[in-house]
């Protein structure tokens, strides 16, 4: 079957069994490798964070034939094409909220779809936006700084 979505504001279409999980999909057949693998498909880590139509999602429970006809996005597509970081990025490498760095792709993502519907959110919100995402280095403080300095930045963008 041939799958047909759009990636990182690419339309792409995938010729392959719709049962696959869209983590394979996008690691194999696209070559996007920032999502990864942490839990063996159990949907327990959030490494393998997407955003799809705008909410995160673990790659890893969905099937890509789900995703027909909608819009995937990964850490590859967030940053603006010339080196630069993404705010949120750049937020989290000054709060070094990066160490390892296996879990950050999925943290950034989760925090992306966070500030876009709430663009000064409260450490609540953003501990709770964070919560699928396992991390064992950072102890999540400087996660959550990373979010408040990336929401600052966003609020002076905008």
């Amino acid at each position: 079957m041939t799958v047909s979505f759009a990636v990182n504001g690419r339309e792409v279409q995938i010729a392959c069994d719709p049962g696959r999980t869209l983590l394979e999909v996008l690691r194999e057949e696209l070559s996007l490798t920032g999502a990864k693998d942490g839990c063996g498909g159990e949907g327990e880590c959030g490494a393998c964070t997407v955003l799809l139509d705008g909410e995160p999602v673990n790659a890893c429970l969905v099937l890509v034939g789900q995703v027909e006809g909608r819009r995937v996005e990964t850490i590859e597509g967030l940053a603006p094409p010339g080196g630069e970081l993404h705010p949120i990025q750049r937020a989290f490498v000054e709060a070094g909220a990066v160490q390892c760095g296996y879990c950050t792709p999925g943290a950034v993502l989760a925090a992306r779809a966070l500030l876009s519907r709430e663009p000064d959110p409260s450490e609540e919100q953003i501990r709770e936006a964070l919560a699928g995402n396992l991390c064992r280095c950072t102890g999540y403080a400087k996660m959550v700084d990373a979010v408040r300095r990336a929401a600052r930045e966003l609020g002076r963008e905008a």
